[in-house]
């Protein structure tokens, strides 16, 4: 960016495809594919102009965004000031955008709409002469859109204005760019803007992102429902990879990295139980399933699962606890308090996927459980299943022995991290138990009496009345702020013996006596 009168570099910290759908918009390159970090294209010199940007996407320009101020490269942060440029230049930010292409006019989505190119510094259309589905597809792809579903002629999203920039476009289907397929030459047609061409794109993509990504490497991210997501690892491997390397043109699957190895992402995880043979050309041709929650509230809800293309509801035939339990560790929701019956949060519609569900209530998706199969029931959608999940998002149990015992683990910042065992007594194991009602506390085991975790300490010297509602309302040290004690005049660390001092508790069970 140029400020001052000089050019700077952008520093990556919170950089996203928000930010990166500005930069591309404002340059007139179409949307934004992925948005590197690292100084993925190098790194600059000068000064480093701005830090912690925050876009939604829609802005003009990226100075409309939040930031820091010019070059005060430096954030607040548990009472604590970081610097941006601690690794100077290395964490300079970068985009990639799709180019010089974008779907616009009245109706249109991310994924359909008006083809427009840019040439000669202005934005034209395309004439639909023997425009077809294989044109489509390269624009879907370009845009990283999934497929191309139709091509409605006669300028479907409404006529535009300006240049008509292509004619007789013909493409192989293969191509990356639109501009690579055979055409008149820009500017020369015969056609009336009552003829721009136009594309509906299943509106399903994919991308590569996170910590150390590259173009051919990184989280794997899904668009889908108007929001990006990730996939869950449960049974992927190289199949499933290879589709992803042959969408994105990037040769052969090498290695499947597990465990959030680019880092964890945020918002939906939009697939599960992925099973591809390795020959799809999309992700969302292979199986796999999904699973959400609908209804009146927001945890409290009717129970829905993707299958075949399509959203359905489960049918309550035997549908209890144990069934439900799965339903709420697969969406992040706490553990099962009650399975209301009869369509308690309304009935849904369309297909009725599954019917006599029974689960251990150790699955670690609903699809693993047993079922009558996909489609097949007896069943009406004043039967559907729901739940009602404690909620939150902020409490588990992790290697227990039993539903009320385990591991504490707590949820903050898209991450489930533990919390150290320091001051951890009854009250507080009290208050776990509480929350996820599972009767009193019994002991309050400590020294990673049920196995050391993973991930950030997130909480230590949390300090309960027993009273309370919730663990986060319990005094404590502070989010991630739990490395260092005061005690007896001296400072001591939490993290000394890692996660051999998360705290883990022991509940009575559902009920109390």
């Amino acid at each position: 960016v140029y400020h001052s009168n000089s050019w700077g570099t952008v520093c990556d910290d919170g950089w996203d495809l928000n930010d990166a759908e500005v930069v591309c918009r404002q340059l007139n390159c179409g949307s934004a594919l992925q948005a590197p970090q690292s100084a993925y294209f190098g790194p600059g010199t000068g000064p480093i102009w701005l830090g912690g940007v925050t876009c939604s996407g829609n802005e003009s320009s990226l100075t409309e965004c939040q930031h820091s101020e010019w070059g005060n490269s430096y954030y607040y942060y548990n009472n604590y000031y970081y610097s941006y440029s601690n690794n100077g230049h290395y964490s300079d930010a970068g985009v990639i955008c799709s180019g010089p292409i974008r779907l616009t006019g009245s109706g249109s989505t991310r994924c359909s709409g008006r083809v427009e190119v840019y040439h000669n510094n202005s934005w034209g259309t395309i004439c639909d002469d023997g425009w077809d589905l294989n044109d489509a597809e390269v624009v879907c792809r370009q845009l990283n859109c999934g497929s191309a579903l139709e091509v409605p002629p006669s300028a479907h999203f409404g006529a535009g204005t300006g240049q008509i920039w292509l004619d007789h476009v013909t493409c192989s289907g293969n191509e990356s760019s639109l501009t690579e397929c055979q055409h008149s030459g820009f500017g020369s047609n015969t056609c009336e803007h009552g003829q721009d061409a136009a594309v509906i794109c299943s509106a399903v993509s994919i991308i590569l992102t996170g910590s150390g990504s590259t173009t051919c490497s990184g989280r794997v991210e899904v668009y889908l429902n108007n929001s990006w997501g990730t996939v869950c690892d449960d049974g992927w491997d190289l199949n499933d990879a290879e589709v992803v390397c042959r969408q994105l043109n990037c040769g052969s699957a090498l290695e499947v990295p597990q465990l959030a190895h680019f880092g964890a992402g945020t918002g939906q995880i939009w697939l599960d139980n992925v099973s591809c043979s390795g020959n799809e050309s999309s992700l969302t041709e292979c199986q796999h399933n999904l699973i959400r929650l609908v209804g009146s509230g927001s945890s409290r809800c009717s129970v829905e699962v993707y299958h075949s293309n399509s959203w359905g509801t489960v049918c309550d035939d035997g549908w209890d606890l144990n069934d439900a339990e799965v339903v709420c560790r697969q969406l992040n929701c706490g553990s099962a308090l009650e399975v209301p019956q009869s369509a308690h949060f309304g009935a849904g519609t369309g297909q009725i996927w599954l019917d006599h569900v029974t689960c251990s209530g150790n699955e670690s998706s609903l699809t693993e459980c047993q079922h009558s199969g996909f489609g097949s029931n007896t069943c009406e959608h004043g039967q559907d299943a729901a739940v009602i999940c404690s909620g939150g998002k902020t409490v588990r149990w992790r290697s227990g022995s039993s539903r009320c015992s385990g591991r504490v683990e707590i949820f903050h910042n898209n991450i489930w991290g533990t919390i150290t065992d320091f001051n951890w007594d009854l009250n507080d194991a009290e208050v776990v138990c509480r929350q996820l009602n599972c009767g009193s506390a019994l002991q309050a085991p400590q020294s990673a009496y049920f196995g050391p975790g993973t991930g950030p300490i997130w909480l230590g010297g949390v300090t309960c009345s027993g009273n309370e509602s919730s663990l986060t309302e319990c005094q404590h040290s502070g989010w991630g702020n739990s490395y260092y004690y005061y005690y007896n005049n001296y400072y001591y660390s939490y993290s000394n013996n890692g996660h051999y001092s998360d705290a883990g508790v022991i509940c009575s069970g559902y009920k109390t006596v």
